[in-house]
């Protein structure tokens, strides 16, 4: 049995955000929508970059420079191209689960903010089309932690601006990456799998593995 814990710190693209949308993005410029997925793996493979350098860069500074590079390469683009998928972006929806299941874990008595590797403006914005804001406590970013996900100082920002212990945190993500970190800095960790994917072996496995955030909720209220 899996008890709730103090406070659940949620990613938020992928894990809140549906990207489903997003190769439409891309088609309606010329662009093949297979690079939609291609390019957000880009803008991670350059923030752990950084990160791993011991520096750091905005989400949206390198988004917009890995687009350029993307659309480039896939024929004529211009600035105007460029605006308008990060504009789609920015405009993303919920999963389906996301705003029960926030309410479920709302019920639980659970504490809930999110940790974002992007702007808290993006999170906000998310947060409010989905009706949803009013049940998450703080929108936090890596941003204020000068370092990306997964490196230890930002899940030590996160766990500082709640004044919580990391064993009364729950990390929860869509990306093995971040679960992997969050455990390696103490946090406990859920995994949500929306796509019957393996985890990695070479990740630190979660403490929960769950369908949705309703299932999360489900199995923490036993």
């Amino acid at each position: 049995m899996t008890s709730a814990p103090a406070l659940v710190v949620l990613d938020v693209n992928e894990t809140l955000s549906d990207m489903s949308a997003m190769p439409a993005a891309f088609e309606a410029e010329g662009a093949p929508g297979h690079l939609a997925p291609q390019w957000f793996a880009q803008i991670l493979r350059d923030g752990f970059a950084l990160a791993a350098a011991g520096s750091s860069a905005t989400f949206a500074d390198l988004a917009q420079q890995s687009l350029r590079a993307v659309l480039a390469g896939a024929g004529p683009s211009d600035d105007g191209a460029v605006d308008r998928i990060m504009a789609a972006f920015t405009s993303l929806g919920t999963h389906p689960d996301v705003a029960p299941g926030l309410r479920a874990l709302r019920a639980l008595g659970v504490r809930v903010v999110t940790l974002s590797n992007g702007a808290t403006s993006v999170a906000d914005d998310l947060l409010m089309r989905a009706g949803v804001r009013d049940l998450v406590e703080k929108l936090l970013t890596v941003e204020d932690a000068e370092r990306w996900k997964p490196a230890p100082e930002s899940y030590a920002y996160a766990l500082a601006r709640c004044d919580v212990r990391p064993d009364d945190a729950m990390l929860v993500a869509a990306h093995p990456w971040d679960v992997d970190g969050a455990a390696r800095a103490g946090l406990r960790t859920a995994w949500i799998d929306r796509q019957g994917a393996t985890y990695p072996g070479t990740f630190t496995a979660p403490e929960v593995t769950a369908r949705s955030l309703t299932d999360l909720a489900e199995q923490l209220s036993g």
